[in-house]
């Protein structure tokens, strides 16, 4: 797919429309996918989409249009069909095209030797993740699913303005769902890996984590109800702060929509709590040099010291704020207009060892899993959900619990953290390390 091909083609035909402005972004990619069971190839599944779509501005109104059909009489028609669309529209005066910045300079988004790995190699690689699971722990007696993916993409955006910009990149991943039983009791563990390039991913470290997941809980009795001190895995909290995430939505703040609305300048965090969104990081799922309407990607400290420094902003949401766009619109492809988003938005690792944070607890709980996050309430912060983890007895992780319910408020939450673990993971776009909270309520028995 030539880019500046299409891209001249249509902005030929835009350009002939009376039209306050336009962009035009294109995607192509090329996808695998492959999972095992039983040592055999259960699914094998390729894709090669591309496409192309039109946002067009006329009178303060946005029409947006795609088509995955590259045909001069199917361009037109996706012309169209943007005009009408901005017709139906309420005029807006935030809207609006970036205009041309300088974008970062991010090596390593591109694997040039993922071509080269031939598929037999990629299956070996799904039969082999499932082979490592099973063999590392005898209480693991099955795998529901191991799994290996992969993506080469190329994005491409232009606006009347003079934006112009391209970049392709590959992402490599690998999952494996672990199956662990002893006494009548079965556990699951899940664990994945994701790299830019494929040799970023490791099986035997992926097969390792599943399987200490899924055995660790075996034996699991529930636990008794307390207020007392807990510390948060890097997987549980993640979960809870990609629940606080969209409260720093420039948009959701405008809407009102957002617990951190009007609260800019002050100490909501712990003073331990650093929290940044940043498109540029080396490795991340969601860097690239530019977002989905052109801007670039930024590195942008969201609290520090635990002080609410700011929010993520797109165009149109730091236009109607008198701001400058943090480079966070969004997009999944040409099949939608972009959206506010995150990119790789992470608490930063603090200086306790993972391993030290149980020291000098007394009685308390280590959280690893919580079932039904998402039913939290993203506008007030409060929660109560299922959990299971371990208990901490005289500063040592003991015995595992399951069958309790942890509950409070998001926000009081991250105010009550007295230690931050050098663990920084990422669970997709968004990642922290482990926690230590000072005090947090348990129901159980």
């Amino acid at each position: 797919m030539d880019f500046n091909v299409i891209a001249d083609k249509v902005s030929s035909l835009l350009q002939r429309r009376k039209l306050d402005g336009w962009e035009i972004f294109q995607v192509a990619s090329r996808n695998l996918s492959i999972e095992v069971k039983e040592q055999k190839v259960d699914t094998f599944t390729c894709s090669a989409p591309a496409g192309v779509s039109v946002r067009v501005l006329t009178g303060g109104r946005m029409g947006f249009s795609f088509s995955t059909s590259l045909d001069d009489t199917d361009l037109g028609r996706m012309i169209d069909n943007a005009l009408v669309g901005a017709e139906n529209q309420s005029a807006d005066a935030s809207l609006g095209f970036p205009a041309p910045e300088a974008y970062p300079d991010l090596p390593g988004l591109f694997d040039d030797g993922l071509a080269l790995v031939g598929e037999a190699e990629k299956v070996e690689r799904a039969v082999a993740l499932e082979r490592l699971t099973l063999a590392a722990d005898p209480r693991v007696k099955r795998v529901r699913k191991a799994s290996y993916g992969e993506s080469s993409y190329e994005v491409a955006i232009r606006n009347s303005l003079g934006v112009d910009g391209f970049y392709r990149g590959t992402s490599v991943s690998g999952s494996v769902s672990a199956v662990a039983e002893e006494g009548g009791d079965s556990q699951m563990g899940w664990d994945f890996g994701f790299s830019t390039a494929f040799a970023g991913v490791h099986p035997e470290e992926i097969a390792a984590r599943a399987a200490t997941k899924a055995a660790g809980l075996l034996g699991a009795r529930k636990g008794p109800t307390m207020r007392c001190p807990a510390i948060l895995d890097n997987y549980v909290a993640t979960e809870i702060l990609e629940v606080l995430a969209p409260a720093f939505l420039a948009e959701n703040v405008q809407k009102g929509k957002s617990l951190l609305a009007g609260r800019e300048g002050e100490q909501l965090f712990a003073p331990f709590v650093r929290i940044r969104d940043d498109g540029t990081l080396p490795g991340g799922m969601a860097t690239a040099p530019f977002d989905g309407e052109g801007a670039p990607r930024r590195n942008t400290v969201l609290v520090e010291g635990g002080v609410l420094r700011g929010f993520l902003y797109d165009f149109p949401s730091a236009r109607k704020a008198g701001k400058v766009s943090t480079g966070n619109a969004a997009r999944g492809g040409v099949k939608g207009p972009p959206r506010l988003g995150m990119n790789n938005f992470f608490i930063e690792n603090g200086t306790a060892s993972a391993g030290s944070l149980p020291a000098g607890i007394d009685r308390g709980i280590l959280v690893t899993e919580v079932m039904g996050m998402h039913t939290a309430n993203p506008i007030s912060g409060d929660f109560s959900v299922g959990a299971a983890g371990f208990l901490i007895e005289k500063g040592r992780v003991t015995v595992p619990v399951k069958g309790i319910a942890i509950a409070g408020n998001i926000l009081e939450l991250f105010g009550r953290v007295e230690a931050v673990g050098d663990d920084l993971r990422f669970f997709g776009a968004v990642g922290s390390p482990s926690l230590r909270i000072a005090a947090l309520d348990v129901s159980g028995e």
